[in-house]
């Protein structure tokens, strides 16, 4: 295991636990989920399994998650099972891991992980990949209802709580912050009719929690980006978001797991909602004179 004095050090494992326990198929299942979803196809941890977070995680007509029983389905067709210990990773950092692993909180299930340093770590200590797409017999799986009211913020939720004054974590880039791009640098410029941040957010964005060989940083840097920084405790009612709440995802994972803040929320609608509804307060400082 991992253990730097974070608040759930089992959450994370390292490389050197993945490499010694590949072989414990029937109790762990490795999971590779990642932004470029043609990237596990060019070799993978042996015996991990993909999921897609487009395919896999999002409902292909609604703007939202799948249900209970896709869920259900997801995991039986893997052969995760209730009980099975779900480690993922993947590429930029462990972002879309996260996301994963979001989601399957969502969902209830109870033992989920996160390899330190995901893909970048694995492939920089020269460990082996494959090609070779395992294949696990499907095993029963009941979910439990999806926990949306819980670790998920949406609109109203988000209005209702700038109205009490509580911390809202702006998890992008400084220039979409600042509403001077409405994606990304370097991306399509594209979702959000208007730029800028949510009113009262502060910009913490999301990769400043990851050290240069990917892994997650230590308790007291974290504290000190997060707190120290940014005055948040872990008493705090906190809301993250970004632009479709996959970045946010990851912040979220590091203040609850990582620091163990009890009432942190993924507003999952994120930039590309709140950027296109009406009436609703955005600040943008790059629209003021």
């Amino acid at each position: 295991m991992t253990d730097k004095g974070f608040a759930y050090p089992d959450v994370l494992v390292s490389t050197e636990w993945v490499a010694e326990n590949l072989g414990r198929t029937d109790e762990i299942r490795l999971v590779e989920s990642n932004e470029d979803v043609l990237l596990y196809s060019t070799g993978h941890i042996k015996n991990a399994v993909h999921i897609d977070w487009v395919a896999d995680l999002n409902d292909a007509i609604k703007r939202d998650y799948l249900d209970e029983e896709r869920f259900a389905d997801l995991c039986s067709r893997n052969g995760i099972a209730n009980e099975t210990t779900v480690v993922f990773y993947g590429d930029k950092n462990n972002w879309w891991a996260t996301y994963a692993f979001w989601v399957f909180k969502l969902f209830g299930h109870d033992d989920c992980r996160i390899m330190d340093g995901g893909r970048k770590k694995w492939i920089d200590e020269g460990r082996e990949l494959t090609r070779e797409v395992p294949s696990f017999a499907p095993v029963g799986y009941s979910p439990q209802a999806r926990a949306d009211y819980k670790i998920r913020a949406f609109r109203d939720q988000v209005l209702a709580h700038i109205s009490a004054g509580q911390p809202l974590v702006d998890v992008r880039s400084p220039q979409e912050y600042n509403g001077e791009l409405l994606h990304m640098p370097g991306s399509p410029q594209e979702g959000a009719l208007r730029g800028g941040h949510i009113k009262g957010a502060v910009n913490v964005p999301w990769s400043r929690a990851v050290a240069e060989d990917g892994r997650f940083k230590s308790p007291d840097e974290l504290r000190a980006i997060y707190e120290e920084e940014q005055g948040l405790s872990p008493e705090n009612n906190v809301v993250a978001y970004c632009r479709i709440g996959e970045r946010s995802s990851h912040t979220w994972f590091v203040l609850t797991y990582l620091l163990g803040y009890a009432n942190v929320r993924n507003y999952d609608g994120s930039w590309t909602e709140w950027g296109n509804l009406v009436g609703v307060p955005i600040e943008n400082p790059s629209k003021q004179s």
